[in-house]
């Protein structure tokens, strides 16, 4: 289970923009998901993404049908204040990803940065897989993104893990394919550099 006063104290102490995590716009979560192939209206999740400018450039993109999840209520609130009434038809759920309650095959695409490698005990990683299993529709997508092999060992004081793509690929194991992955050097606001990698996979119909 995520340390949610943690994620209210950093998201009610700090500025969206002076956490490391930061992006201005989310340009390579965006190129993913247009090469998922999958259209305008196809149910869509970003997990941990409360602050993150994401949900604005898939609105801009013209998606209809946005989920925002983040553990974190001032997160949340942060993106409903920045997008005003553009944010009317996003959900927006306030909930922990491993104790979250999703309908059966109801998301065809399923979008992490930066929220898997905070799971640094294996009944929590478990707990994710098995949500993203009943979630995600037979055929749908998973991106990913986490600190690749070479990134931080700790990230907001907390401790993380780190993976190649085969080892990130192996959590999710046999039920999903992997369809394309890639390294970005994150630059933080700070002036350092973060390697993380993305992975795209695509849940087995059978």
């Amino acid at each position: 289970m995520q340390n949610k006063d943690h994620w209210e104290k950093v998201y009610t102490t700090k500025a969206p923009d002076s956490v490391s995590w930061f992006q201005a716009h989310a340009d390579m979560s965006m190129r993913l998901i247009r090469a998922s192939g999958l259209g305008r209206d196809t149910a869509l999740i970003d997990i941990g993404g409360g602050a993150s400018t994401l949900v604005d450039d898939l609105l801009d993109d013209g998606y209809a049908h946005v989920t925002v999840l983040d553990l974190s209520a001032a997160a949340l609130a942060e993106s409903q204040h920045r997008l005003g009434a553009r944010g009317a038809g996003v959900k927006w759920v306030e909930a922990d990803i491993t104790r979250a309650t999703f309908e059966p095959h109801s998301i065809d695409l399923w979008h992490d940065r930066a929220v898997f490698h905070f799971l640094t005990t294996q009944e929590d990683r478990e707990a994710y897989v098995k949500q993203v299993l009943r979630a995600l529709k037979p055929g749908g997508h998973v991106i990913m993104a986490t600190f690749g092999s070479n990134g931080p060992t700790q990230c907001s004081g907390l401790p993380v893990m780190r993976y190649a793509p085969d080892e990130l690929h192996a959590e999710f194991g046999e039920a999903f394919t992997m369809l394309t992955h890639e390294e970005q050097m994150h630059h933080t606001p700070f002036g350092t550099d973060q390697q993380f990698i993305y992975c795209m996979c695509r849940k087995k119909t059978t």
